[in-house]
C-alpha cells in the first residue's frame, strides 16, 4: 500500500525542496510530492516520509537530495516549444546581433555569440536553439559559438548530454524533414547529429545560488522557470541574469510569462507574436 504523506510532513518537505531549488510548493501540490517522492520513500526502505526526510537530510552524500531534486523537478518540454521564439530567434534576434557585432570595431570575431538555455532539462530546447543556429548560419565552423545548457537535476543533465530520444519525444515538435537532417536513428532511438551536439556544453547550476564564472552572455533562455519561484525570487533571478548579460543582450522567458510589475531592470520589446526583454539602458 503507498505510503501517505501528511499535511505537517508536506510543510517539512516542501521547505526543504525550497531551500534546495527555490521551488515554491503551495498545499495544490501535496498530491503533486506524494506521487513522485512516494517511490523513492519505499525505495529508501523507510516507513513514513518523516523518516525519509531526516534520512536525506542526514546523508552526506547527497544522494537521496540528488534524487528528491530529480523527482520534483518539472521535465515538461519539447522541440521547438511554443514555435514563436525560436522564429524570433531566426528572423529577429540573432540577425540583430550578428549585424551591430559584425559593424566596423564589431566584436563577433573575438567574442562570438554566447547562448544560456537556462533549466535546459532532458535537452530539447537547446537542440532547438543549436538546429536554428544551422539554419541561419550554415557552417557553424565559421562561428565562434558558446550554447549552454543548465538544469538541477542530475538526470536531466545527463539525458541532455547524451542527445538521444525516443519516438514519442520526437514527435513532440521535430517534423519529418528536421528528423532527417539533423537526427540518425539508433534501433528505436534517435540520435542528434555530431554537428548539432558539438555546439552544445551541459552542467549542472542551481538557479538560486551565485552564477560566478560563468561569463556574459548575448542571449538568455529562461522559460517556463519562474512561475515556480515566489515574487521575491523571481526579482533576485532575474536581477541575477541581467548581471551575466551583455548590455545588448536579449532574455526570452514563457509565453504565459511576464516581468510586468515587478522591480526588474528589463524592458520588453515585441516582434510579431512574441515578446522578449532587454536591459532598461539608463
Amino acid at each position: 500500500m503507498p505510503i501517505k504523506l501528511n499535511p505537517d510532513e508536506f510543510k517539512v518537505i516542501s521547505r526543504y525542496v525550497y531551500t534546495m531549488t527555490g521551488i515554491h510548493l503551495d498545499d495544490s501540490k501535496m498530491y503533486l510530492v506524494e506521487t513522485r517522492m512516494g517511490k523513492l520513500v519505499e525505495e529508501s526502505g523507510c516507513s513514513s516520509f518523516s523518516e525519509f526526510y531526516y534520512k536525506a537530510t542526514s546523508d552526506p552524500a547527497r544522494i537521496l537530495q540528488r534524487k528528491i531534486i530529480d523527482a520534483i523537478t518539472t521535465r515538461e518540454t519539447l522541440f521547438f516549444r511554443d514555435t514563436a521564439p525560436f522564429e524570433m530567434l531566426q528572423f529577429k534576434v540573432l540577425p540583430d546581433l550578428i549585424d551591430r557585432r559584425t559593424k566596423p570595431a564589431g566584436r563577433l570575431a573575438s567574442t562570438g555569440i554566447r547562448i544560456w538555455s537556462a533549466a535546459c532539462s532532458s535537452g530539447q530546447e537547446v537542440y532547438s536553439i543549436a538546429i536554428v543556429l544551422k539554419e541561419l548560419l550554415g557552417d557553424l565552423g565559421k562561428y565562434k559559438i558558446t550554447l549552454l545548457g543548465t538544469d538541477i537535476s542530475d538526470a536531466a543533465i545527463a539525458l541532455a548530454s547524451r542527445g538521444h530520444y525516443n519516438k514519442f519525444e520526437i514527435d513532440r515538435g521535430i517534423s519529418k524533414e528536421k528528423l532527417t537532417q539533423y537526427f540518425t536513428q539508433e534501433k528505436d532511438e534517435w540520435k542528434i547529429r555530431d554537428e548539432i551536439r558539438a555546439v552544445a556544453t551541459f552542467r549542472k547550476i542551481n538557479l538560486m545560488e551565485n552564477f560566478i564564472g560563468m561569463g556574459k552572455f548575448d542571449i538568455v533562455f529562461c522559460r517556463n522557470v519562474a512561475i515556480y519561484f515566489t515574487e521575491e525570487d523571481k526579482i533576485k533571478l532575474f536581477n541575477k541574469i541581467k548581471g551575466v548579460m551583455e548590455t545588448d543582450g536579449y532574455l526570452m522567458i514563457g509565453s504565459t510569462e511576464s516581468l510586468t510589475g515587478l522591480n526588474i531592470p528589463f524592458e520588453p520589446r515585441r516582434y510579431l507574436r512574441s515578446v522578449f526583454y532587454q536591459i532598461k539602458q539608463s
